[in-house]
């Protein structure tokens, strides 16, 4: 095996072991912590979220396209109200070597925000959608790494609002990575 091989396996085994270590965290989180999204009764029969298995060939460093329309963006929540948004720019990349592209937003922090829906919600992943939160790289190259996707906190308790991705992010095409539906 060439070094470069060798390396690119160490680094596919070091994210790897990363992300159980997030699932780890993140399921004792919503076992144990009293600001989970689970009730009482879900906390105490708890077994673990559901995700699919990591996939290298979903965690990225992209360019950021920057050629996207200004202005505010709102999304709808998930209960009625509404939550306001920038677009940061649009990322282009395969899924399954199908072509696809999604709009990262900004929120009022700064912050990243990348809501999608895809061909797996409401099949195997919650239907209003799944989230991530993608950084910059330097200032053309943002790491997105669907492994990390996740269901907002209505898609354990509808007591809370979740904003919905925007017809801009709904892919037809399955992002087979991240967290699937919840379990419950």
């Amino acid at each position: 095996m060439d070094e470069h091989a060798h390396e690119e396996m160490d680094e596919q085994a070091h994210e790897e072991h990363h992300l159980v270590e997030y699932r780890t965290a993140k399921d004792e989180y919503m076992r144990e912590d009293p600001h989970s999204p689970l009730s009482d009764e879900q906390r105490s029969t708890f077994a673990g979220l559901a995700y699919y298995p990591f996939n290298p060939a979903l965690h990225l460093h992209l360019p950021l396209d920057r050629e996207v329309p200004a202005g505010v963006v709102t999304m709808e929540a998930s209960v009625g109200e509404s939550q306001e948004f920038r677009r940061a720019g649009k990322i282009h990349f395969e899924v399954g070597g199908q072509p696809a592209a999604l709009t990262i937003f900004q929120d009022a922090e700064g912050g990243l925000f990348l809501p999608l829906r895809d061909a797996t919600s409401g099949k195997e992943t919650y239907g209003a959608g799944r989230y991530l939160e993608p950084e910059m790289v330097d200032e053309e190259t943002v790491h997105v790494d669907f492994n990390y996707l996740y269901n907002p906190f209505c898609a354990y308790n509808e007591a809370y609002s979740c904003p919905l991705p925007p017809r801009e992010n709904w892919l037809r095409v399955p992002v087979e990575a991240g967290e699937k539906n919840f379990p419950a």
